[in-house]
């Protein structure tokens, strides 16, 4: 692009693409990556030095296959070539990147990267998991993309820029990535925010933050505050919130100017969701800005009215009327075939160089409309109405949203609102069904009933991962850890006391625990514990699925599942040692007490008798396992409670105060990480009462949590105890030197 001086950084501003939405829903299922597709070519038509993405460009933390795919062939497509970057960075740059690759791919030898593309994450595609990986961690290891902006410390944020030059223009790029709004506010109520700015010549830098968090107060804490930021920034990047304002506004008590681009894809119906979708190309030379907007051509069309029927004179006399179904249904439906033809020719005007240029004809994409009719009526007379998605379904064929085409809905009579953030109703009666959140619905269900033993709040976060993250032990393990920390608090009372005097104790035992672990979430200093992301494993190859079923079924074929904490000889283990254990702790282990059970009947082999079977598997002993239930007790062995004090840390920093950086705002210093171990009883206690040919064999069985050695490094799932002999017919020459691995017990049926 010519016109721009040698001084120039060119910037092309996106965010929230939601990759992978509604991938699928039939007419839908290609819009998310189609129109980031659009971007990034927008980017190499117009020349730009770099890409900025302020968060959520994928919709989910673990993208599909194919989401993953289309992000990275139009990486490949648009941001890489023999064309050089102008832009230099200055400085120690594993101060922004972590990993192996700790540095800009573009500077990356063994890349040709023309456009570099610096992203932060959002809340949709944020680190999850064990070890706290985010969907851009592999982008960024593939040397796709930059993914900057961590927080390491949920409680000591410290926030420092990759220092740019082009020319004579300096830019010191940051990045926020999303902390939850609650926990970010608690931080920076505290002053433990740090901002780092470049040691030299702070004044000749042009400052651009990139954040994705609430810009709207939805409660009192639930946002962040433009105040919050620090007044030295020039330009501050809005992810998060959808609706494109993308033309800078400056804040007068702050003195930056605050852009907001909006999404690129419509992921609700509202009306702030069909508002024009651009992008914007900023040219700074030095300390001035330049903004250029585009509109996205790609987006579907979508068109949202909000009516009331009694506002028509028509309809006011039409709800005089017993049986006014049919004149009710004809007026809406005018009304929606209007917004079609809207929709329709949007897409006409938008996309007219496409139709000139094309020598076949193109057909309007099918647009998304939203009509949202209140139907309240006065003077005891009233509206029929039909069903939401049964009026819908006659549109099948003509919008992409078939089942929510319109949505019917009275206007509220009930009492007012006590608190601000309090829901408004089932479904919640808001701008669209889609608009309400998780934790919304759980805060209205809590609302009318009482949790007892359970931090309400602390059950929110839970139920939010569970459905937004798909993290499916988030509920069970914040019960678990709940309840543990409960039972612990009960065991540490007195028992002097009398029967009434010591379940008034507990009670109230039991509601300081409760109260305190609220107040501690509220602070920011726990959350919700997270389980491990579950993987599928590879299949053995010589798994039998019609007589042991669905490999998927198997705990151990999801690596990180269940069975990692258990011995990988549980299955074989004596029956009279098994029944000592459960003498001792009151109740079984669970998983495989059946099935140890039968396999004592069916063969009583010993642990001495497995050991010497392991030692000959060409002649292996008696099958000590016979069918499992279909249906089986989880694991009942307590766990030890872990509180976090991240919400998505990855590892402690080790800061350097010195070097390129100098803190704007020392931090107060950070209170070592808060951890709180509680159990019921050890998990030892099944070793302490076995038998002494077991505890003979504990040198190379563990009975405890701790993962066993014996475990793979990668799958997690174990070695077999009783390698299967082969069948002729199973033999492969071309098998390689790595054996199948055989699980060592049926899956169980979930």
């Amino acid at each position: 692009m010519t016109g721009y001086s040698d001084d120039t950084i060119r910037i092309l501003v996106s965010t929230d693409n939601h990759v992978g939405y509604a991938e699928g829903d039939g007419p839908r299922s290609n819009d998310s990556w189609r129109t980031f597709d659009e971007v990034l070519r927008l980017a190499s038509e117009h020349d730009v030095d770099m890409v900025l993405l302020a968060g959520d460009l994928f919709h989910e933390n673990h993208p599909s296959r194919n989401a993953y795919m289309r992000v990275m062939e139009s990486l490949r497509k648009h941001c890489q070539g023999d064309k050089p970057c102008a832009i230099d960075i200055i400085g120690d740059q594993t101060e922004n990147f972590l990993g192996y690759f700790n540095r800009a791919n573009y500077l990356d030898q063994n890349i040709n990267v023309s456009i570099p593309v610096f992203s932060i994450h959002g809340n949709h595609d944020d680190p999850s998991g064990a070890d706290h990986t985010a969907a851009l961690d592999l982008l960024h290891t593939a040397g796709l993309l930059n993914y900057y902006g961590h927080v390491q410390e949920v409680d000591k944020i410290h926030v420092k820029p990759i220092l740019m030059q082009k020319g004579s223009t300096k830019l010191a790029l940051y990045g926020l990535s999303n902390v939850r709004d609650e926990r970010l506010f608690q931080t920076f109520r505290q002053q433990k925010v740090t901002f780092f700015n470049p040691a030299n010549s702070k004044r000749d830098w042009y400052n651009i933050l990139s954040v994705h968090q609430n810009h709207t107060p939805h409660t009192d804490s639930s946002y962040l505050p433009e105040s919050s930021l620090p007044d030295n920034m020039d330009l501050v990047i809005w992810g998060h919130e959808h609706e494109c304002k993308i033309d800078p506004r400056t804040n007068p008590e702050m003195g930056f100017r605050i852009m907001q681009p909006g999404s690129t894809i419509a992921t609700s119906l509202i009306p702030g969701e069909a508002e024009p979708k651009k992008v914007a190309i900023l040219n700074i030379t030095g300390k001035e800005l330049e903004v250029e907007t585009i509109r996205l051509k790609s987006v579907r069309p979508f068109v949202y009215r909000d009516i009331a029927l009694w506002d028509d004179k028509h309809m006011r006399e039409v709800a005089s009327k017993a049986d006014n179904l049919a004149q009710v249904k004809a007026y809406c439906k005018k009304i929606i075939d209007e917004m079609i033809h809207e929709a329709t020719q949007d897409w006409i005007h938008r996309n007219q160089d496409l139709l000139n240029e094309s020598d076949e004809r193109i057909e309007p994409p099918l647009p998304i409309v939203r009509l949202r009719v209140e139907y309240t009526a006065q003077d005891g007379r009233e509206f029929k109405v039909e069903q939401n998605q049964r009026f819908s379904q006659e549109y099948r064929d003509r919008v992409a949203n078939i089942n929510d085409v319109i949505q019917f809905h009275k206007r509220r009579t009930t009492r007012a609102r006590v608190r601000a953030d309090e829901p408004e109703g089932p479904g919640y009666e808001r701008d669209g069904a889609e608009e309400v959140k998780v934790s919304d619905l759980v805060r209205g269900f809590l609302q009318q009933r009482t949790l007892r033993l359970l931090p309400q709040n602390l059950f929110n976060d839970a139920v939010t991962q569970f459905v937004e993250k798909s993290d499916k032990k988030a509920i069970d393990l914040f019960i678990e850890d709940n309840v543990s920390l409960q039972v612990q608090s009960i065991v540490d009372l007195g028992r002097d006391e009398s029967a009434d005097e010591a379940e008034e104790e507990i009670r109230e035992a039991m509601a300081q625990i409760k109260a305190q672990q609220e107040e501690r979430f509220r602070k920011g200093e726990i959350k919700a514990r997270a389980g491990e992301k579950q993987r599928i494993l590879p299949r053995p190859a010589d798994w039998d699925s019609d007589e042991q079923g669905a490999w998927e079924d198997y705990p151990g074929a999801q690596a990180g599942g269940d069975d990692e904490d258990e011995d990988p000889e549980d299955e074989d283990v004596d029956i009279e040692a098994d029944d000592a254990s459960a003498r001792g702790t009151n109740r079984s282990r669970g998983r495989g007490s059946r099935a140890r059970a039968r396999a004592g009947r069916a063969a009583t082999t010993s642990t001495r008798k497995t050991t010497a079977a392991k030692k000959a598997p060409a002649k292996p002993a008696t099958k000590a396992r016979g069918k499992r239930n279909p249906i089986e007790e989880e694991s009942d062995e307590d766990e030890a409670m872990i509180i976090s004090d991240g919400d998505d840390d990855v590892h402690m920093a080790n800061d350097d105060e010195g070097g390129l950086f100098v803190s704007q705002a020392s931090s107060a210093p950070s209170r070592p990480p808060a951890t709180k171990k509680t159990s019921t009883r050890t998990p030892a206690s099944r070793s302490a009462t076995t038998s002494a040919a077991t505890k003979a064999r504990q040198s190379t069985l563990s009975f405890g949590t701790t993962p066993s050695s014996s475990l793979a490094t990668r799958g997690g799932v174990r070695a077999p105890t009783r390698p299967r002999e082969p069948v002729d017919d199973e033999i492969d020459d071309d098998d390689d030197a790595f054996e199948p691995v055989v699980p060592v017990a049926r899956p169980r049926r979930r």
